[in-house]
């Protein structure tokens, strides 16, 4: 601002001759025209001089010349190093004539009388007039053609705006979708996902997306073995199936393939006898109670799916000394409409990736560990109908409209022979890549995955809508590339292998660039399961990412005539996912449609992979729209994370987040709760002095974006903690389930403590909440400091 005043002349007559003199020799400068060079316009120009200079003396406009010189000075604070010269010329003319237009009183208070005119006067005008008119329209013509020949840069993805996001999504069409779902399913039949993930390949390839590549991992699957596993009841020597059908060469023939992936991948393989111990949901208070009254030692647990992380409610049965688990959903967890009584079922016991190569990639040469059995239990899934022989209990269990759960009487002992049988073998295991190159960031990525059949699972069909879907938004997207534009960052499209064994392809291909991702993405959306029922839109978003998605849902809600209200939340989800959100930090989006009803059951039943039939998803929806809604919305979320130029992430969100985990736990010390107020106060302080200016453009400036950006998409990291339960997320943001709000792993820390002598477990919990919350503020807080010394240094 020294500069600036510095430059300003001292008597105001001497500063209206200046600033005029300098506006009348830059006005000729640049065009050095032969025109403007003739001594007639000279003439003419010393007469318009002296009109000028005179019409500056007139009263009152002294005050108006001071307040452009104040404007002035506003303006060019920024840029204190621009030479205040260069800048009068474009500000001072353009100052007055607004004046002149805006008061029209200014015209009629000061007005003189015109000077005399005469012949040579009026062709001077006319020629002056001549000349600017050929010039004004040659240069509407070099403007009109440069236009033409630079289309790229005319529709720089920086000021795409959201009526270009709706011509991208408009394209979409429930009835390409449908086309792409059933010639999917039809190549399901293939002895290996070779032949499907070519066909992603080759159609990805054709609509013009670049450098699509297949990624193979080597990896070890459990499969089903030669013959379907088996229950056999000591006493009555009866053999079931664990559909229920009693064991015969009949029912092996009709229901071999649902006979066969009625199983649990990396279960332990073998033969057990022993007592059928009913343990409910498995919880830890459960558990204690049933050890007080029974000795638990290689018996066999009658387990429910649902409400805890499977691979949780495993590891506490193996602690207990049980020996084998026979796992069922009770019929009262499940919608009325569903019938599933019969149905048979997989889960994985994989909690992520090869299991020969636990954190770190299967690339050739990899050390491989003998890691074919991931718990010491066998494990067999049964049916609803087969509890029900097995206690001893009808089947349909319903009285007046409500449903009695399934339970054991305790004075009555079950003696059972279960059987399970597994393989393994390595196989290799194919994800389909493929990049659209950012126009101004192409090293930060936005990574879009969905999820292809793979040999030797069961033979589900919601993989097929995934694959549809993704790929019908990046058709709708490459019709907009073909036409010169591109997104600010760059889209990385994934079709993942391995999903049904433990999402076996993102993990290797997340562990192999984990150093590239941890420092480039900056999103993932997923579309892994999207249509489940067809009754209620549930989207599952990171803290950062709520208001966003409930934009966009509430956006979806007023162009349907009925739509409930709007439901995201931040709880653990089945899918690809995972590794982006535990092991990356990076903040997750997934829309999908559910039954009310179900998501009213209790959580983590998807932990269940039946075997649906083709038509099962166009049974739920026959016209695809539901499919066409989760393209537009997903697709609107993409485009937008790409290309704003700010990321459209909330910081404060995830300190009311925080805030909100940690209301009404009496458990608690007062050292959490202030760290989490001055978390809020950092987050507040971040989001008004540095994300509000970002997102005005006539405040933007380009490297404090990027700072700004490089912050926003770390924000996350901060709740990534080392050590969590079996099957609970290691992002702490994360819940277990809707109906908690508290953080999942003080949760489990204090109902685990309550089996313990000691509460040393609920303290280390505790301390890994502590850090987590600390190193989000100290972390805001750097990145305050940091901004704070680049404006002083630019001052």
């Amino acid at each position: 601002m020294g500069e600036n005043e510095a430059s300003l002349p001292n008597t105001s007559l001497q500063g209206k001759k200046m600033a005029y003199q300098k506006v009348n020799a830059d006005q000729r400068a640049p065009g050095h025209s032969q025109y403007l060079d003739n001594d007639d316009l000279q003439a003419t120009a010393l007469d318009l001089e002296w009109d000028m200079e005179k019409e500056l003396e007139e009263p009152g406009f002294d005050q108006f010349r001071l307040d452009r010189a104040e404007n002035q000075n506003l303006e060019n604070s920024e840029t204190a190093d621009l030479n205040l010269d260069s800048i009068q010329p474009a500000t001072s003319p353009k100052g007055r004539f607004q004046r002149l237009q805006e008061e029209s009183e200014y015209v009629t208070r000061y007005t003189r009388s015109a000077p005399k005119s005469n012949p040579c006067n009026f062709c001077r005008l006319s020629k002056m007039l001549c000349t600017a008119i050929i010039l004004f329209i040659f240069g509407i013509l070099i403007g009109y053609y440069a236009h033409k020949n630079c289309p790229s840069n005319a529709t720089s993805s920086g000021t795409l705006d959201l009526q270009l996001y709706q011509e991208i999504i408009k394209t979409i069409q429930a009835e390409d979708i449908k086309n792409s779902f059933r010639n999917l399913i039809q190549l399901y039949k293939s002895e290996d996902d070779v032949e499907i993930s070519k066909k992603i390949k080759t159609h990805w390839t054709s609509l013009g997306l670049e450098d699509v590549q297949f990624v193979n991992y080597s990896v070890l699957l459990s499969l089903p073995g030669p013959s379907p596993s088996s229950v056999t009841l000591s006493g009555s020597g009866q053999c079931f199936h664990p559909n229920g059908q009693p064991c015969s060469e009949e029912a092996r023939k009709h229901g071999s393939q649902d006979l066969l992936y009625s199983y649990a991948a990396y279960s332990a393989k073998g033969t057990l006898e022993g007592e059928v111990i009913d343990v409910g949901y498995g919880k830890a208070d459960d558990l204690k109670r049933i050890k007080k009254m029974k000795n638990t030692t290689n018996q066999i647990a009658l387990l429910k799916l649902g409400k805890l992380p499977l691979l949780y409610k495993l590891s506490l049965l193996e602690k207990a000394g049980f020996g084998g688990v026979l796992l069922y959903i009770d019929p009262c967890d499940l919608p009325k409409t569903s019938n599933l009584s019969y149905d048979t079922f997989m889960v994985s016991l994989n909690p992520g990736g090869d299991p020969s190569t636990p954190g770190y990639p299967s690339v050739d040469g990899s050390f491989r560990q003998n890691r074919s059995d991931l718990t010491s239990l066998l494990v067999q899934p049964i049916s609803a109908s087969l509890v029900a022989k097995l206690i001893s209990s009808p089947q349909d269990r319903t009285k007046n409209g409500v449903c009695s759960p399934l339970e054991l009487p305790n004075n009555e002992e079950r003696i059972v022979n279960m059987q399970v049988q597994t393989v393994t073998k390595f196989k290799t295991v194919t994800n389909v890549v493929g990049y659209l190159k950012g126009l101004t960031s192409p090293d930060r990525y936005v990574i879009v995955g969905s999820h292809h059949h793979t040999a030797y699972s069961y033979n589900g069909q919601e993989w097929a809508s995934s694959t549809a879907i993704i790929t019908a938004f990046i058709r709708a997207l490459m019709l907009r590339v073909k036409r010169g534009w591109r997104p600010d960052r760059t889209i990385v499209f994934c079709s993942w292998g391995g999903t049904t064994f433990g999402n076996i392809g993102s993990y290797e291909w997340g562990e192999e660039f984990k150093k590239v991702l941890q420092r480039n993405v900056v999103a993932y959306v997923s579309l892994h399961s999207p249509i489940r029922g067809n009754s209620s839109l549930y989207s599952v978003s990171s803290p950062s990412l709520q208001q966003l998605v409930a934009e966009k849902s509430n956006f979806n809600c007023s162009r349907r005539a009925h739509c409930p209200g709007t439901n995201v939340s931040s709880v653990q989800i089945r899918g690809d996912a995972d590794y982006f959100i535990n092991h990356l930090g990076v903040p997750t989006v997934q829309f999908a449609y559910e039954d009310i009803k179900a998501l009213q059951s209790p959580s983590f039943l998807s932990e269940a992979l039946f075997l649906k039939r083709a038509t099962k998803i166009e049974e739920m929806d026959p016209f695809f729209n539901l499919h066409e809604t989760i393209t537009k919305l997903s697709g609107e979320v993409i485009l937008q994370i790409a290309n704003e130029p700010v990321l459209p992430f909330n910081a404060l969100d995830i300190a009311l987040e925080v805030q909100n985990n940690l209301k009404g736990d009496q458990l608690n010390p007062h050292q959490l709760l202030a760290l989490a107020s001055r978390l809020r106060e950092s987050a507040q302080v971040f989001q008004s002095d540095e994300m509000r200016p970002a997102n005005d453009p006539k405040e933007r400036a380009p490297i404090r974006v990027r700072m700004l950006n490089d912050i926003l998409q770390d924000m996350e990291k901060s709740f990534l903690v080392e050590q969590v339960p079996p099957g609970f997320y290691r992002n702490i943001l994360y819940h277990v389930d809707e109906k908690t709000s508290q953080f999942s792993i003080l949760l489990e820390a204090s109902e685990h403590c309550k089996s313990l002598p000691s509460n040393k477990t609920l303290q280390e919990a505790l301390s890994e909440v502590l850090n987590s919350i600390n190193s989000a503020q100290v972390y805001f807080k750097a990145g305050l400091d940091v901004f704070k010394n680049v404006l002083v240094g630019k001052n």
